[in-house]
């Protein structure tokens, strides 16, 4: 089989079901391989995405003793892409306080804490189609109109604290939510372009795109 992109890395942190990650790279044309072991070199790829689900204490706990956090850290001296989705936005973050606090990754900065909801007929975890707001021009958006909805399923985000020059996109949920961020070659997508249909698609082939 041809592929029209490069070899995407999908860094599984052991906390979600990565086949319809996989799925919709193979259908806009990019080969995949799952990341499971540090032994496996960083430069045979010319992207990679942390997808995940769950608890950011365990997502962190998995990238640890599975070693994956070096695998990380080497693929990051590359300045090559990385998106990070759910969960997997989330550890970008320095630290995270589900179940307990923890240190994240710290690429993007900032904490990661659950959403605070002003409006009482809300509920968590936000579950479904939001439109998201573009706050600044950023190549993962190219072509994707300001306010397109993407499913979400979370119930924590990234909190306030971290740099407003990262911050790319928000959506309005009981307040503003920061839902994606973009610092250098590091991208942060808190809903899941994977499940999203036509935009969601548009977002990963514009991430592949991303030199």
């Amino acid at each position: 089989m041809t592929h029209k992109f490069g070899k995407i890395a999908i860094i599984d942190c052991g906390t979600s079901n990565l086949t319809s990650v996989c799925n919709a790279f193979s259908y806009i044309g990019a080969e995949t391989q799952i990341i499971r072991s540090s032994q496996c070199d960083p430069s045979d790829f010319t992207h990679a995405v942390l997808p995940g689900v769950g608890t950011y204490s365990r997502a962190m706990k998995n990238l640890h003793e599975m070693l994956l956090f070096e695998f990380i850290e080497k693929y990051l001296v590359l300045k090559r892409p990385l998106l990070g989705i759910c969960l997997g936005m989330q550890v970008l973050s320095a630290c995270g306080d589900e179940v307990e606090k923890t240190e994240g990754l710290n690429i993007i900065g900032g904490s990661v804490s659950r959403v605070q909801l002003n409006d009482p007929s809300l509920r968590l975890p936000h579950v479904g189609w939001n439109d998201v707001c573009l706050l600044k021009p950023s190549p993962l958006f190219k072509d994707i109109p300001d306010k397109t909805p993407f499913y979400f399923i979370h119930s924590y985000a990234f909190s306030s604290d971290v740099s407003p020059e990262y911050v790319i996109g928000k959506v309005e949920y009981g307040g503003d939510v920061i839902v994606a961020v973009e610092k250098d070659h590091v991208f942060g997508v808190q809903f899941h372009p994977e499940k999203s249909q036509r935009y969601g698609l548009a977002l990963l082939k514009n991430f592949l795109e991303i030199c």
